[in-house]
């Protein structure tokens, strides 16, 4: 056999899932992710100003610098900045956060997600969870306060960490201090998370990451129809439970995660209706109005268990009549 990769002959280097055939490259997806969520950036832009901007820009600098260090003076491997997958990271990171948030809390973010969340495990294509959202929870867990004090759209436009704050959406309508809005979910005039924010920005991204096929509808459609129909079943406001929260951000950016769900379709469906149950069962039941990321990350983890008992058929396999 020969060399492969600087190794001794007769040694295989295997890299990281997914092993899939395509034309497309690990950067160009990275990078057209990163491309649809522009939208939803220049939203949270638009309407939380220079505290999104700082949150954002540190998210996305502490990200790719955690990876450089780690990868550089402790894995001892060539860092390549060029396949976005650490500037992702940040971006999706910043998504879910508070644009208050001190810039100290989301570095201690970036370690996580990217130190913890990705590098532990060796890096791209090996990570078990979403390292955005391992970043993000921790935060929650460790900052709750911070991580739940809302800045209201438009207010806090020239102003960061001393932003005028409220609840969003879901944790009002429960003791009546907030009235669900269409328009104003929609468009963006609610508060929330960066990535909370305008619900026509995250379609148009991903309307675009669905012409490219750089993601299915399966998990997408999956976690929304089981939203609508658990949100029938128990009488909530369907628009409430699909337009409020991070349930958009999340099923259409971080539950289609290559290297996080599942490899077969109706793996991916499976997976994306447990994420949706486990979502309306947080939000109703639970101790926090929003259970997406818990989901996503639950749903993480039994990714290879569905890898296992759902696989897709063995190509020039024949079904049984």
């Amino acid at each position: 056999m020969n060399r492969i990769d600087g190794m001794d002959n007769g040694l295989l280097v295997v890299s990281g899932s997914p092993h899939i055939h395509a034309r497309g490259t690990t950067s160009g997806l990275m990078w057209r992710v990163v491309f649809a969520l522009m939208p939803a950036l220049v939203c949270a832009l638009y309407y939380f100003g220079i505290g999104a901007a700082v949150v954002v820009s540190t998210a996305v600098l502490g990200c790719m610098a955690v990876e450089y260090v780690i990868a550089r003076w402790l894995m001892r491997r060539d860092v390549g900045f060029v396949n976005g997958a650490a500037a992702l990271t940040g971006l999706l990171l910043a998504f879910n956060l508070p644009s208050n948030l001190p810039v100290w809390m989301v570095l201690i973010g970036c370690v996580v997600a990217i130190g913890v969340g990705k590098m532990a495990f060796g890096g791209l294509g090996c990570n078990i969870f979403n390292p955005a959202l391992v970043g993000r929870v921790f935060l929650l867990l460790s900052f709750p306060a911070a991580m739940t004090s809302w800045p209201l759209p438009e207010v806090n436009r020239l102003t960061y960490l001393d932003a005028t704050t409220g609840a969003t959406v879901l944790s009002g309508l429960g003791d009546g201090t907030v009235s669900f809005d269409v328009v104003g979910e929609t468009l963006g005039c609610t508060g929330g998370s960066l990535g909370e924010v305008g619900a026509l920005a995250l379609v148009a991204g991903v309307v675009f990451l669905l012409l490219t096929r750089v993601i299915t509808w399966h998990i997408p459609v999956a976690v929304l129809g089981t939203v609508v129909l658990f949100a029938m079943a128990i009488g909530s406001n369907v628009g409430v439970e699909l337009l409020s929260g991070g349930l958009l951000l999340g099923a259409f950016f971080m539950a289609t995660d290559y290297v996080t769900s599942p490899m077969s379709k109706w793996g991916c469906v499976i997976y994306g209706v447990m994420i949706g149950v486990i979502t309306m069962v947080i939000r109703h039941w639970g101790a926090y109005p929003e259970g997406v990321s818990f989901a996503i990350l639950i749903m993480n983890g039994f990714t290879p268990l569905i890898n296992r008992y759902v696989k897709p058929r063995k190509f020039g396999e024949r079904r049984c009549r």
